[in-house]
């Protein structure tokens, strides 16, 4: 049982998290030490003596790291995450108690996904510079109805269902693929389960929301593209290593993915959360994305809703669930 004396060690802070939960911890006391700087090994020995260490997404917690935290004073780790990827489970059995918090902020995510695909088809993002400048030419910003369209939503788990009604509201039907369907779930959505290979044959707009498992690395890749319906929306606001970057590139250089909203990217720990506006990106591939006028790139936010935030700090936290293709 914790005391009020408990210590505990939070990694890759921002000003937003130490807001949070400073607010809260007053009901409770904890002693708690924050870090700008993300965990890896060269700097798991900041956490030395904190018998609990907090960490975000982009934290690693492999088997170095693992050793590290255990022979130095480590219990527990709390992820203020629902994903769980960057945690080597295997390292910590019998070291670590590993927590997570489950669900925190799934029509967050929801409504982000929404947002990236209303922003890439009517091209809001561009007509907001061009209005500001005086220039209200339309001319390259037609969009097309949602209403009649096909959804296709790959993970039909807390997130995936918060989408579905969003969806619906548009006047688009609904295509699900999870690997635990829930037929009782699909009747009474009026959505229908199909197999991945229909889903990427009917889908105008596919939208991913399944964790990060051996199962669903590069789920999108060359193969899987090309099955897809010429000028297919993509939208992944889950782990970015569910899609291979060079073969979306490869995608949209041929116009087979007519667009792409991106909230995450396959190597975005370098990158995603810091201000590097005075820097130059020297990661070519995300460069390379953030040139296409149809890509439409943003930095891990959609879980970023004051809601959301209160749910992380306040929520019971609990194991993580076993994987599948869906955020449950």
């Amino acid at each position: 049982m914790m005391t009020t004396t408990q210590k505990i060690a939070f990694f890759d802070t921002k000003p937003y998290d130490r807001s949070s939960f400073d607010g809260v911890n007053r009901a409770f006391g904890f002693a708690i030490t924050y870090f700008e700087e993300r965990l890896h090994p060269g700097t798991v020995a900041l956490a030395t003596g904190f018998p609990v260490v907090c960490v975000f997404v982009n934290d690693v917690v492999d088997s170095t790291v693992v050793e590290e935290l255990a022979k130095n004073g480590t219990t527990l780790v709390a992820l203020r995450c629902a994903g769980y990827n960057n945690v080597d489970f295997e390292a910590a059995y019998g070291k670590l108690h590993v927590v997570h918090v489950p669900a925190y902020s799934p029509h967050a995510v929801a409504e982000h996904a929404a947002a990236l695909l209303l922003s890439l088809n009517r091209k809001t993002h561009k007509s907001y510079y061009r209005t500001r400048e005086g220039n209200f030419n339309i001319n390259g910003l037609l969009g097309f109805d949602l209403h009649g369209k096909v959804a296709g939503i790959i993970g039909a788990g807390r997130i995936g269902r918060c989408l579905v009604p969003i969806l619906r509201g548009f006047g688009m039907g609904i295509l699900a693929y999870d690997a635990y369907p829930d037929e009782e779930y699909a009747t009474n959505a009026g959505i229908c389960y199909v197999p991945l290979t229909e889903l990427y044959a009917k889908a105008d707009v596919i939208s991913l929301h399944c964790p990060l498992v051996p199962e669903t690395h590069y789920l999108i890749d060359d193969e899987s593209i090309a099955r897809m319906k010429p000028g297919v929306v993509l939208i992944n606001t889950s782990r970015g290593k569910l899609i291979n970057t060079q073969a979306l590139i490869a995608g949209l250089k041929s116009g087979h993915i007519g667009a792409a909203g991106l909230d995450v990217y396959e190597e975005e720990g370098d990158y995603f959360f810091e201000d590097l506006s005075t820097e130059m990106i020297d990661d070519d591939v995300l460069a390379r994305l953030l040139t296409f006028p149809n890509v439409l790139v943003t930095s891990h936010q959609g879980f970023f809703t004051r809601e959301a935030l209160l749910r992380v700090v306040s929520k019971k936290t609990g194991s993580p669930p076993s994987p599948s293709t869906s955020q449950r």
